[in-house]
């Protein structure tokens, strides 16, 4: 099989937070990286991915550009001690590992909260940036959708997409459940540790609720809230802002509870509140759901049940390892036979000029309905010609020896002589 796709990866697997963050890339940058190495390196097609969690570049070329397209993705970053950061790449240099982890992080199986959707979402918006910059072809566009069909299938089949595996978006699955009767419920993020980030990060792509993001040092929420459609709200206004919530998720680190029974007193609760106490020791006190309409929810209820989505997740992963492998075979299958397409395309051509030179010749004292019943019958006779080196390429490309086979039609048909075509996709 043809070895012209690889990628290397940077992921919370194999680098610290801090060197993720130093290698991370905005959209922006994303585009410039990829038209960059478009230029530098002649590369036609690829695909770059940046979140939180990982910075990943796959790409199709039959030279292997790995070790050079780092060391630019590093200098684009303004890390110029290159060496010291290599060691936190992965590499797949052989096209079989790239495309097996493309799918294994495209439908999750690598996230950090296994099955999280996220990636998922941000590898289709990646995807979306290669096509708009024309460095999408045929290879990328066939196993990409190869993927996302993939992915449908883990959904439809499988219990790999149910419940919420992870506390923080255990309490975005639990705002939704609690807000869904009503409308454009308002939603208060209170401290944005890396618990709070989380939330963000996962309520960010959700359009149910208006959201509201506080932190004690503002810039920090004026941050979060960049890019993102959030409010913005002073600490001092706590007060305030809780009684115009209908959900608070709290992670504030404190020694004893910020929001307690007195306050919401003060407060006053005139329909149903809801509190989500992500914190450590904890940030609202048990008594607050004393105070009538005050309903709340603390970190092991949502445990209990990220705990519980997260075993069918696990126990699902055999299935979803199987439907990658039934794809994988299916694209290396088409894969092979791309490489036989410009053959394929040089003799369609090579007959086709053959049967218009011939028809010119004879179609002269024809009348119209006579010359396009010849049309027919030629294009028939061209379309049963190729059937059978077609079918016979395509089967020595399953067996992994089409190469001779191509050799042998390609000097029959002296078809050297015809410049390259597209492939057939």
């Amino acid at each position: 099989m043809q070895n012209i796709f690889k990628a290397f990866s940077l992921s919370y697997k194999s680098a610290p937070l801090a060197v993720r963050e130093q290698v991370a890339l905005t959209e922006a940058e994303i585009k410039d990286f990829s038209l960059k190495i478009k230029d530098l390196f002649g590369i036609q097609e690829s695909l770059v991915v940046s979140t939180c969690n990982r910075t990943e570049v796959y790409y199709a070329s039959e030279q292997n550009f790995t070790n050079e397209l780092i060391k630019a993705l590093l200098a684009q970053k303004g890390i110029l001690n290159t060496d010291s950061y290599f060691v936190h790449f992965q590499q797949f240099n052989i096209q079989a590992d790239a495309v097996k982890h493309l799918f294994e992080v495209a439908t999750g199986l690598h996230s950090q909260v296994v099955g999280d959707l996220q990636i998922p979402n941000q590898i289709k918006h990646s995807y979306q940036i290669s096509a708009d910059l024309n460095m999408a072809g045929p290879f990328l566009h066939r196993l990409m959708h190869t993927i996302f069909f993939s992915n449908k299938r883990v959904a439809q089949e499988t219990s790999f997409r149910d419940g919420a595996a992870s506390t923080s978006y255990a309490a975005v699955a639990l705002t939704e459940e609690v807000t869904q009767n009503i409308n454009q419920p308002k939603v208060l993020i209170l401290g944005l540790g890396e618990i709070g980030i989380d939330v963000c990060h996962n309520i960010a792509d959700k359009a149910f609720a208006e959201i509201t993001v506080m932190n004690r040092t503002r810039s920090k929420a004026e941050e979060i809230a960049k890019g993102n459609n959030f409010r913005i709200a002073d600490f001092t206004d706590l007060e305030a802002e809780i009684k115009r919530a209908d959900v608070i998720i709290s992670s504030v680190m404190i020694d004893k509870p910020l929001i307690t029974k007195e306050l919401m007193e003060s407060v006053g609760i005139l329909t149903f509140k809801y509190f989500i106490d992500l914190s450590v020791p904890r940030s609202i006190a048990d008594n607050v759901e004393e105070v009538a309409g005050a309903l709340v929810y603390n970190i092991d209820t949502l445990r209990e049940r990220a705990d519980e989505a997260l075993k069918k997740r696990l126990a699902a992963i055999p299935d979803v390892e199987r439907i990658i492998e039934e794809a994988i075979v299916g694209f290396n299958d088409w894969s092979r036979e791309m490489v036989v397409s410009p053959t394929i395309n040089k003799l369609k051509n090579s007959l086709e000029q053959i049967r218009k030179e011939e028809i010119a010749r004879h179609l002269k004292n024809l009348s119209p309905e006579e010359s396009e019943r010849i049309e027919k019958i030629t294009m028939g006779i061209v379309q049963k010609i190729m059937k059978s080196p077609v079918l016979n390429l395509k089967a020595a490309c399953k067996r992994g020896d089409a190469d001779q086979l191509v050799d042998v039609i390609t000097e029959l048909f002296d078809l050297e002589k015809q410049a390259n075509p597209t492939y057939v996709h």
